[in-house]
């Protein structure tokens, strides 16, 4: 029963990080996620990266949830990732309304992914 919970959590993790993936299609997309305007070119090209890399971790863990001997380092990812925005998001002045939700989503991946390392680690006998 473990394992289908564990992957479970990682699937809605995963869920969670392929969203931005939309992003990459451009200004528009990136401007309805983040409620930013991104004119710039730098700017975008950036943001669209980041879309990008959020979508191949999205697919990594999504992958990892039927693969049991990748599921450490999909854990380990997708807790760095939410784990390092919510800092930043939390030691910064403020953000926006549509930030508020992508801070809430990661609120949320964080606690399937720290639930799936508690039962990655009790499967295993190392909790």
């Amino acid at each position: 029963m473990l394992p289908k919970i564990i992957s479970a959590l990682l699937v809605v993790a995963g869920i969670i990080h392929l969203l931005p993936l939309s992003g990459v299609l451009g200004a528009e997309r990136l401007a309805a996620l983040y409620g930013l305007s991104f004119e710039e070119p730098n700017l975008l090209l950036l943001m669209r990266s980041r879309a990008l890399l959020f979508g191949l971790l999205g697919a990594f863990m999504l992958y990892a949830a039927w693969r049991p001997t990748l599921q450490p380092l999909a854990l380990f990812g997708g807790l760095v990732s939410v784990l390092g925005f919510l800092l930043l998001a939390w030691s910064g002045p403020g953000y926006n309304e549509a930030l508020r939700r992508v801070v809430i989503a990661d609120w949320v991946a964080l606690a399937c992914l720290a639930l799936a390392a508690l039962l990655y680690l009790m499967a295993r006998g190392k909790a």
